[in-house]
């Protein structure tokens, strides 16, 4: 009797002993929330990312940095900010904290990048920033991006969330012209803290704003009030901020993942090679590979169906969850989602590449754990449901 292979989920993290270790140190150190692992994680990012101007400043999403970062460049009511529609509604909805509008634009349909034509169509007097996505891990076309920004004054705070490491022109996205910089460490993501993001700026007053405000608008911390000579009772409130800060037990699985981001980059890349091996000459569209000299981060490996695609794309995705393959969906745009829909009153035709890849794309499994005969096995299943090859 023959018994099924196991599920293969869509992702999963790869914890190590050296994580495990990190975090029952900080246990046993009685020092939990944040503190000397996380200033020391912070450190080591700006480190990673080889910039000595840099100020990287842990938080606890990246939805949490988006929104410290366009509120410590002053966004708010009466202004408008660009995003692509192709992305997770947090993107988009730290534009609202802040009562400002969000205006969504289209993709390109390569890329599935932000379009930076239409970023310069949608420009108004109102328009006050910019926020690009580095979809899947690819970069957006940052030099196009960032001379519209010169060119209108506007500001730009990257949404990195899929793109450590990821480079574009030869430089790692983090350290390029943009104001802010903003990296998520989700479960999911190319290396993780469970929870957690990190802000990356070069402007010094802008992180100063965006440390008092990530912890209640308070002028010191907990750490500095407990290990300074100032009396450690004394702080000032000089903000309504928020409570955004990124715990030291998040931080040391932080500290040992970040070790390891060059090498899990190098497994997603040899994943992202097996797969696009297996699958070439099949009716798909394969994700765009990084410019010559560049660097993907592999963080989804996003495949879209064709008209000669002989199965729907949900049928598709029902036929490999039956085959023991989980796979997502990246994403539901947001001119699709109810509020953003109707708020902003958005039809589909407006976003024509966006609504094309939608309804066409699949994100397959891609993680450092899986083994070859993983990939192997999720090749061979897409294989044999568009093409009958056995």
């Amino acid at each position: 009797m023959s018994t099924a292979p196991p599920f293969l989920p869509f992702a999963l993290p790869e914890i190590g002993d050296d994580e495990i270790a990190e975090v029952v140190d900080t246990l046993r150190s009685g020092w939990l929330t944040t503190g000397p692992k996380t200033r020391r994680f912070e450190r080591d990012f700006s480190a990673f990312l080889g910039d000595a101007g840099l100020h990287s400043l842990a938080v606890n999403s990246a939805t949490a940095g988006l929104h410290l970062a366009l509120e410590a460049l002053g966004i708010g009511p009466g202004d408008e900010v660009i995003t692509t529609t192709h992305t997770f509604t947090a993107t988009a909805e730290v534009v609202r904290y802040l009562g400002a509008d969000v205006v969504l634009v289209d993709i390109d349909p390569v890329t599935m990048c932000i379009d930076p034509a239409r970023v310069e169509e949608a420009i108004t007097e109102r328009t006050r920033a910019l926020v690009p996505v580095h979809y899947g891990g690819l970069a957006a076309d940052m030099p196009a991006l960032l001379r519209i920004a010169a060119t209108h004054g506007l500001k730009v705070v990257e949404d990195a969330a899929h793109a450590l490491p990821t480079t574009c022109g030869g430089q790692l996205i983090g350290t390029l012209a943009s104001d802010a910089t903003v990296f998520s460490f989700y479960a999911n993501k190319t290396i993780t803290t469970g929870e957690g993001g990190m802000v990356v700026t070069r402007d010094a007053k802008l992180a100063d704003r965006i440390r008092t405000m990530r912890l209640h608008g308070m002028s010191r911390d907990a750490f500095d009030r407990f290990t300074s000579k100032v009396p450690s009772w004394y702080y000032e409130v000089v903000a309504p901020g928020f409570k955004y800060n990124l715990t030291d037990i998040a931080s040391a699985l932080g500290l040992h993942q970040l070790k390891r981001a060059r090498a899990f980059r190098q497994r997603r890349a040899e994943i992202a090679a097996a797969y696009a091996e297996a699958l070439t000459g099949l009716p798909l569209i394969l994700p765009t590979e990084a410019a010559a000299g560049d660097e993907h981060a592999w963080h989804l490996y996003v495949v879209r169906l064709t008209d000669a695609t002989p199965i729907g794309r949900d049928a598709f995705i029902d036929q490999l969850f039956a085959r023991g393959i989980g796979c997502s969906v990246h994403y539901i745009p947001l001119h699709l989602q109810p509020y953003w829909r109707d708020r902003y009153q958005l039809e589909p035709h407006r976003f024509p590449n966006s609504q094309k890849a939608f309804e066409r794309l699949v994100s397959l499994p891609i993680y450092t754990r899986m083994t070859a005969d993983d990939v192997q096995r999720v090749g061979a299943a897409v294989r044999v449901l568009l093409s009958g090859e056995r």
